[in-house]
Order: C-alpha cells, then sequence, then structure tokens
C-alpha cells in the first residue's frame, strides 16, 4: 500500500508578516539603490521577515530548559564530559551579519549528567538571537553552570564574521576563538589545560 505524500496543505502554514514589516523591508530594497516593486522583489520583504523569525527563533525559548533532564546513575563518572565541533549559526547584532562557527562545551559533573544533545540545544537556543561572541560563550557557561551544578564548566567558540568578511576591514578567512572558564577550569591550571588538550586547543 503506497504512503500518502504529504501536500503543501499538509504542512506548517506560513507565518503572517505585518504590513509595516514588509514596508520597512521595501524601504531599505530602495534605500540600497533597487526598486522594491519590479517582479524579482515582489515577494521579497515576506521571505526576509520570515528568514528573519527563523533566524531568531531563539528570542522564544528558555535555553535552560534543555537541562531540566537530568540524570544521577552515573556509575561513579566523575570526568569531564565534553561535545565539540558543534557547528552553529549567529547574526551579529551590530551589523546582522551572519556568524558562522563552532563550539566546544565541556563540564566536570558533580553527581548529575545531563543528555549529550542537550549541550547543543543550549548553544543554539542563545544562538539563534541577535550576537555578539563574547556573550555567546558567555551565556552558554553560565546557563549550565547554574542549572547543572557542575565542578567546572568550560565553552570555547571559534567563528568567522561576515560583517568583517564582507564589508568594513574586508578580510575573510579570520576566525575569532573566545572562552569562558568557570569553577574548577578556572581555579586550576591543570584541569584547564586538560580540557582545553581535549578540546584540541592543547
Amino acid at each position: 500500500m503506497s504512503m500518502p505524500v504529504a501536500s503543501e496543505d499538509n504542512r506548517s502554514e506560513k507565518p503572517d508578516v505585518p504590513e509595516h514589516v514588509q514596508e520597512a523591508i521595501r524601504t531599505l530594497i530602495e534605500w540600497a539603490g533597487d526598486d522594491p516593486a519590479r517582479e524579482g522583489l515582489l515577494d521579497t520583504p515576506k521571505r526576509v521577515a520570515r528568514a528573519w523569525k527563523e533566524y531568531c527563533v531563539g528570542y522564544g525559548e528558555d535555553p535552560s530548559m534543555h537541562l531540566d533532564r537530568v540524570f544521577e546513575e552515573v556509575g561513579g563518572y566523575d570526568e569531564i564530559v565534553l561535545l565539540k565541533d558543534i557547528p552553529f549559526q549567529s547574526h551579529c547584532e551590530h551589523h546582522m551579519a551572519p556568524i558562522h562557527g563552532k563550539a566546544a562545551i565541556a563540564y566536570l559533573p558533580d553527581q548529575r549528567v545531563v543528555g549529550i544533545s542537550k549541550l547543543a540545544r543550549v548553544l543554539h537556543g542563545y544562538a539563534r538571537r541577535l550576537q555578539i561572541q563574547e556573550r555567546l560563550t558567555a551565556e552558554v557557561a553560565e546557563c549550565i553552570w547554574n542549572h547543572l551544578e557542575p565542578r567546572g564548566v568550560a565553552v570555547v567558540i571559534d567563528a568567522t564574521h561576515a560583517c568583517m568578511a564582507a564589508r568594513g576591514v574586508r578580510t575573510p578567512g579570520v576566525s575569532m576563538v573566545t572562552s569562558r572558564m568557570m569553577g574548577t577550569f578556572l581555579e586550576d591550571q591543570r584541569s584547564r589545560k586538560e580540557v582545553l588538550s581535549l578540546m584540541g586547543y592543547g
């Protein structure tokens, strides 16, 4: 028996875009030098608005909710838990230009651990907002510190910024690295060197 094929009607409906939002985008197109009334741009205001609603979906969630479910039966495990090379995308709050990068998130558990996918979800929850990389790094680390109460947290983010590559200084291929260490990883040099080595920065 053949399975039914999903139709356009069965898919989630696209959100309505208020007229004042569309008009703002038309104004930007016109200011940039093009004609918002030409055929290829007629539907662009709606597309851009819906895209930005998707880019910034993180405003509609509390990333800490992903850390609500924890596991205490860990068989005595008390070493570093690390998730690295987590890809993410964000947008810079100064120019609204894309930020592309990867993150490494580690913590030293104190009796409780969390499902590893939840670490990535916390990152994406904060990344899907207008951001600066320094704050993004701090927000991820502090969320894990406050809600898992581990002995240590380490977050390192390595990202490229279109606002630097495509405008201004126009220097592509440059990455920015930020880190936030808390607890044991901040206070103990040996622990900090160990986690950085595991992340690939040793």
